[in-house]
């Protein structure tokens, strides 16, 4: 048995490699390319449409929540208004491009497209909806912050920094070593976390148990309870919705597991109680709830009538990559990780 699931672990590994090493780089060059002050110019309006802007232009970004945090804060009290910045809070991590490459190998091309829709979709709903709490914080314009990176010249007031154009070598180089540094860091533990989930699902879930009690209002009701408090980057959420595909769970159920985990945690709620007030946590947990679980039945339903095969699909993408490219991936990110990993551990033992 323990050699199964070992086999389970390092065949979902093998077939996330070679797509997480791409979905680095594509985020090191998103990184590099779109600084904070762009960010700030493009869902700085007010209205629908910039919080349409703002879900859209987060869902590449390569932020997991504990980037997004930060990131939508200083948006917000920089002048953005609630329903941009709630946003950009939520379609940031809960999808992006190292998510969307590992979703593609692992549930292939469907499961993709309804997962992008999908973080677009709650981020938009439920930024309209905290958008009917208020605007952005009286304090905005005297504490908005100053642009230092990013700007052209004469684009900030006052900011000697923006006579300093960096160089788009530089941003780049900075980008994919944030990519390969922090952004790693923040998913090799998680993304490890889910391969073993994953393993042991495969290999213990009997698929009929799994089947019978996996699919419908009530599981997915399940999923978003323990998804919207959870902590999971959007890359790690992937091997464990795999797994739960293969031991027979439905695939809308597993979609609202994979949109809840990722886009909010319990950090996320309190520090949206704490800016925006008990009216906003609420609208921010109702559209989440109610956009998650509606988007769960359709796909489901989608899938009865269209015959879709999830896991031939999946396995099909695998096909894509020579094995012998997914072995130097594997051996190529494993040193990367492990650093982050081993510190994870050590402080669990102490």
């Amino acid at each position: 048995m323990v050699s199964a699931i070992f086999q389970a672990i390092l065949a979902m590994a093998l077939t996330a490699a070679p797509w997480l090493l791409i979905g680095l780089i594509a985020a090191g060059l998103i990184k590099a390319l779109a600084p904070e002050a762009v960010l700030r110019r493009w869902v700085g309006d007010r209205g629908w449409l910039a919080v349409a802007r703002a879900a859209v232009i987060g869902a590449p970004l390569p932020l997991c929540s504990c980037g997004a945090i930060p990131t939508a804060l200083t948006l917000y009290r920089g002048g953005v208004g609630r329903g941009p910045a709630v946003s950009f809070l939520i379609s940031t991590p809960g999808i992006g491009v190292d998510s969307v490459a590992i979703t593609y190998s692992l549930l292939g091309p469907f499961m993709v497209v309804v997962r992008v829709l999908g973080a677009v979709c709650t981020a938009f709903i439920t930024g309209m909806l905290v958008a009917m709490t208020g605007q952005a914080p009286p304090s905005a314009s005297k504490d908005a912050p100053k642009c230092t990176s990013g700007c052209g010249p004469g684009a900030c007031q006052g900011d000697s920094s923006a006579k300093q154009v960096e160089s788009l070598w530089s941003r780049l180089g900075k980008g994919i070593g944030y990519a390969f540094s922090d952004l790693l860091d923040d998913i090799s533990r998680w993304l490890l976390l889910g391969l073993v989930l994953s393993g042991l699902l495969v290999t213990l879930a009997p698929p009929q148990v799994v089947a019978d009690y996996g699919s419908g209002l009530g599981a997915m009701l399940l999923m978003a309870a323990v998804g919207i408090p959870l902590y999971i980057c959007a890359a790690a959420a992937a091997p464990v919705g795999a797994g739960m595909i293969m031991a027979g769970v439905s695939p809308g159920t597993v979609l609202v597991f994979l949109l809840a985990g990722p886009i909010t945690s319990t950090a996320t709620l309190g520090l949206l109680r704490r800016e925006m007030g008990n009216a906003a946590l609420a609208l921010y947990l109702l559209g989440i709830l109610a956009t998650t679980i509606i988007w769960g039945l359709v796909v489901d339903g989608l899938v009865a009538r269209a015959g879709i095969d999830i896991i031939s699909q999946a396995g099909a993408a695998r096909e894509l990559l020579p094995p012998w490219l997914e072995w130097t991936a594997l051996v190529v990110l494993i040193p990367l990780a492990l650093p982050k990993i081993r510190r994870t551990i050590g402080r669990m033992v102490r």
